[in-house]
């Protein structure tokens, strides 16, 4: 029996019952719901109200609807889990897919005794759809993950092209250098100040590993790179196992489905991973991508079955020639990795920043470091 107990299908189907009291809910709003509760967290039922009455209502008259409303659901919600364990028995009920979030659930609507530790067993990290491993996303999340990730690489994109730098005509009033300028002369205001999009000279390199190894991330990782190839322009985007392969003219003349399938019969897909002869390739074909503007990404787990030898002289060159290199690893986002395989050890010394990125959360930290 299917059961609806994680708070992201709840939160989903909350939202198809305010449609049928004439609220106009989108796909979107539904994401932006649960991008708004992963911020508050979810230890306060009254946050937790206040947060979805935030993202749902558009008017006054839904406004003084949706508390009625939110009370009407979550009621109806607890008598439904609660009628399809009551004639079980404990043993069997603990046995039940999802019983400690059904009960978790079913306590905080309820507003049980234990009320505040049982909600945070139920609303934990672990039913959270953006801090869950990218392998262990379920079916019925990927389309919210996947727009997640096109939400976070166009934010990133536009983040690289906001820039700003002085300018000596009128553009934009750089309020802060204004006042530091007339400091001297009391209150008034006697030069403005102005600044203007800074010519963007940053480039991104991207060299997506598609081996066997990484099979379970990299389908979310080439969601990414086509967001962001179609977002922010100054990109090449690589994809290697065996061999490497330039993806660039291919995302951004296809939808993502179309992308995939392509991509599917591209030549070692989920082969064997030779990252050095690959960064090898990349130098002998395209070393003309790298200067000082250029940051160079690598998403791999760093498993080689090649030369080290061939890695380290690849990474070397690589480094010395660009502004900055950043390798995410998604099995560094489990607590107990350590950098043992050969190859990510090799890469290691030539890399500026390295970080996990196995759940949305850790894309969002990539902002940081470009």
């Amino acid at each position: 029996m299917s059961r609806l107990t994680s708070l992201s299908a709840n939160v989903v189907f909350f939202g198809r019952f305010l449609r049928t009291k004439n609220f106009i809910v989108t796909s979107e709003d539904d994401r932006h719901a649960l991008l708004a509760l992963n911020a508050i967290g979810f230890q306060s039922s009254t946050q937790f109200q206040l947060a979805l009455k935030s993202v749902f209502c558009r008017s006054e008259a839904q406004l003084n609807k949706f508390d009625d409303l939110f009370k009407q659901y979550w009621k109806e919600r607890a008598k439904e889990i609660d009628s399809k364990i009551q004639d079980k028995p404990e043993s069997a009920r603990k046995k039940l897919p999802g019983y400690e979030a059904t009960k978790s659930l079913q306590s905080w609507l309820n507003s049980t005794a234990n009320k505040e530790e049982e909600e945070t067993a139920a609303y934990s990290s672990h039913e959270n759809p953006f801090q869950k491993d990218f392998s262990k996303i379920p079916g019925d999340e990927v389309e919210l993950i996947r727009q997640a990730i096109q939400s976070i690489s166009r934010n990133l994109a536009s983040k690289i092209s906001r820039r700003l730098e002085k300018a000596d005509s009128i553009n934009r009033l750089d309020l802060l250098r204004t006042l530091r300028k007339n400091i001297r002369n009391g209150s008034e205001i006697v030069h403005l100040e102005y600044r203007k999009p800074k010519r963007n000279r940053t480039k991104l390199v991207l060299l997506n590993d598609v081996s066997k190894s990484m099979d379970l991330y990299s389908a979310f990782f080439i969601q990414f790179m086509y967001a962001m190839q179609n977002t922010f322009r100054r990109m090449e985007t690589f994809v290697f196992s065996t061999n490497l392969s330039r993806i660039t003219t291919l995302l951004k003349k296809t939808n993502f489905s179309g992308a995939m399938e392509l991509l599917g019969n591209e030549t070692g897909w989920s082969g064997g991973t030779k990252i050095g002869e690959s960064l090898q390739s990349f130098l002998s074909g395209y070393s003309q991508l790298l200067n000082k503007q250029t940051i160079v990404i690598i998403l791999s787990d760093g498993w080689d079955t090649g030369e080290s030898n061939s890695i380290e002289t690849a990474m070397r060159k690589i480094h010395s020639a660009v502004k900055k290199v950043i390798w995410l690893n998604p099995i560094a986002g489990f607590a107990q990795y350590k950098p043992e395989a050969k190859g990510m050890q090799t890469a290691l010394p030539f890399v500026d920043v390295f970080a996990p990125v196995h759940n949305v959360e850790s894309l969002k930290n990539l902002g940081k470091f470009i």
